[in-house]
């Protein structure tokens, strides 16, 4: 097993693993230890059906169910992601952290690439960790006791299942029940195994600071999502078939580029159930 970093703020790629294979207890350990250390960790070559992807994901957590794309019948945890030729706009094409909206939001994410273009559709990465580490002494203490509220509706048009439905490839597999999630969590995380402090907000689910009103909260709001993303925080990934990222949600935000129009992309993801942020 080798572990090469492909930029100096976080994500590197593990070779020598194929996760279609069991892994002993050794190699488990180091996976996860890179993980830890790296917050996204990449994987090439690996073919993998939905039952052992899911085995592969229990090295990093406990998959769970995503409340609003149906799973596969038989791994219910496995969800399709699906960007078709006819489709304009893409899941995931905003800079965020996922299911932040719930009381215990995700865990990390699991991705594995099905069918990618030829060129386009990479995934950025951002160390939130290392962005809170370069605030001001003075922006640190503003921060240490605020709370950001966050509504899983928040930034949908017309309501979250109306906007997947806008998919062509997903509107099959979408829940149209599904209720609306709200949630409370600190602007600086704790990380529960590192004890690192990151920044726990974004601009697709955190509507406003908790006492404040949306107006009053947007300024530092946007200040801090725009800080998080600053280019010398980020990695790119450039995704190839076979090909899976895993993510600490807990100290990462991602972003998936919508740069293949009229070309087609499939995924499988699984989350991984997390605890509540402190």
């Amino acid at each position: 097993m080798e572990v090469q970093p492909i930029s100096g703020a976080l994500g590197a790629e593990i070779v020598g693993i194929d996760l279609s294979r069991d892994l002993s207890n050794s190699e488990a350990a180091d996976v996860y230890a890179a993980f830890l250390k790296h917050k996204v960790v990449f994987f090439h070559g690996n073919a993998m059906e939905p039952d052992r992807m899911r085995t592969a994901a229990r090295l990093f957590g406990e998959p769970e169910i995503y409340p609003f794309i149906q799973g596969l019948p038989e791994t219910p945890e496995v969800i399709e992601i699906l960007k078709t030729e006819a489709d304009t706009v893409n899941f995931g094409g905003s800079w965020h952290s996922d299911t932040t909206y719930m009381p215990e939001p995700a865990k990390g994410t699991v991705l594995h690439a099905l069918e990618v273009p030829a060129s386009g559709g990479d995934t950025l990465f951002a160390n939130t960790a290392l962005a809170y580490d370069t605030l001001s002494d003075g922006m640190k203490d503003m921060l240490a006791n605020l709370k950001g509220y966050n509504n899983s509706e928040a930034r949908y048009k017309g309501g979250r299942a109306a906007a997947m439905n806008r998919l062509d490839g997903m509107k099959k597999t979408v829940i149209e029940e599904a209720k609306v999630y709200e949630s409370e969590h600190p602007i600086v995380r704790i990380h529960p195994e590192t004890g690192v402090k990151s920044l726990y907000l974004n601009r697709g689910h955190t509507k406003h600071f908790v006492g404040m009103t949306e107006a009053e909260s947007a300024p530092l709001i946007d200040y801090l999502c725009t800080h998080i993303v600053r280019p010398e925080f980020t990695c790119r990934f450039r995704w190839s078939d076979g090909a899976v990222a895993v993510w600490d949600n807990r100290a990462t935000q991602h972003f998936a580029l919508n740069d293949y129009q009229g070309k087609r992309r499939h995924m499988r993801r699984i989350t991984l159930k997390g605890d509540a942020p402190r």
